[in-house]
């Protein structure tokens, strides 16, 4: 029995994935909404032209999901920004299954991580990410997959128990740390490819960006505590290359608009959907100057974000930078 938290396009796709071999609900925030999917029997405002399995359940009412997974798993795929309210919610139902995220960044004002957020709202709780590169148009139509799951050994058997099979092919991990930047940053180094990409910089500075990119990552991931061979698998490299490609990518496709000289609030009303490193970069560059950790590209992108500079300078300042040892 597995519960799936939130209704956006992500929670809706491993939903689908997992409904023709799993008994699966996926919650939603509203009766509202949750009438639309039943009406429909689609995601039309979030993963628009995939059919909702017949076996799949739906419920607005949080109790009742949770009730339904008793003995199995809850998923929480809302955005990290609605990671806590969600954990608050479930703090006060009893029995509660172990839980697995599948948010991915820093939360904006505390600049946590999401197990920081669950060791405050679910203290000891079974837990822990999942993550990987994963559009989720592609996981709903089956195409596919592979995700890792962190966490201790137990959870991870839960977990692969519960998700592995046909297309999504899940591996283990028990650097949660690790995981998590990888997962969350990679969101920033994509909006700094996608403005590369559309000021005409060419492949070979795209190439180039996502491997000083992989660098800040790592350096950022040790310094917090997770393990360096960790960013070169499916959470760093992997989800890495893909966001930073990948036309599906929401990050860099508002990369795209801000490198076309779209503003901000524009780029994102034009995308629809919530785009994690927006909000994350402000965070990841805090978390790293806190730690001593040098992420210029992450430094040229939240000043593209936040007005101090528009694309071409911020381009600028990054060729600018005096030579080094590549391996730093």
């Amino acid at each position: 029995m597995i519960a799936i938290l939130g209704g956006g396009a992500w929670g809706t796709a491993l939903a689908c994935a997992l409904a023709s071999r799993r008994e699966v609900t996926l919650w939603v925030r509203s009766e509202q909404h949750e009438q639309t999917l039943r009406q429909q029997r689609a995601n039309e405002r979030y993963l628009p032209g995939i059919a909702l399995p017949p076996s799949l359940g739906l419920t607005s009412d949080l109790q009742q999901a949770v009730r339904f997974a008793a003995g199995g798993l809850v998923a929480v795929a809302t955005p990290t920004a609605g990671l806590r309210p969600t954990l608050q919610a479930l703090a006060a139902i009893a029995d509660l299954p172990p839980v697995l995220w599948l948010c991915k960044g820093f939360e904006r004002d505390s600049r946590m991580l999401p197990h920081q957020i669950i060791a405050e709202e679910l203290p000891g709780h079974p837990s822990g990410p999942l993550s990987g590169p994963s559009f989720a148009d592609e996981v709903a139509r089956g195409l596919p997959t592979a995700l890792t799951v962190a966490g201790s050994t137990d959870f991870c058997a839960l977990v692969t128990r519960a998700l592995h099979g046909e297309a999504l092919r899940i591996y283990s991990s028990q650097d949660v740390i690790g995981v998590e930047v990888g997962g969350g940053v990679k969101n920033v180094m994509a909006i700094g490819t996608g403005i590369a990409d559309a000021l005409g910089l060419g492949n070979n500075a795209r190439a180039a960006l996502i491997t000083r990119g992989l660098a800040e990552i790592t350096r950022l991931g040790v310094a917090l505590g997770g393990r360096a061979g960790t960013f070169t698998g499916l959470t760093g490299l992997g989800d890495l290359i893909l966001t930073c490609t990948g036309d599906l990518s929401r990050n860099r496709r508002i990369g795209l608009a801000l490198g076309r000289g779209v503003d901000l609030p524009r780029a994102l009303a034009e995308l629809g959907h919530v785009a994690e490193g927006v909000w994350s970069a402000p965070a990841t560059a805090a978390r790293a100057h806190a730690a001593g950790v040098d992420m210029p590209i992450t430094e040229a992108v939240c000043a593209v974000l936040d007005g101090r500079l528009n694309p071409p300078a911020a381009l600028e300042r990054l060729l600018a930078r005096e030579p080094r040892s590549e391996i730093t």
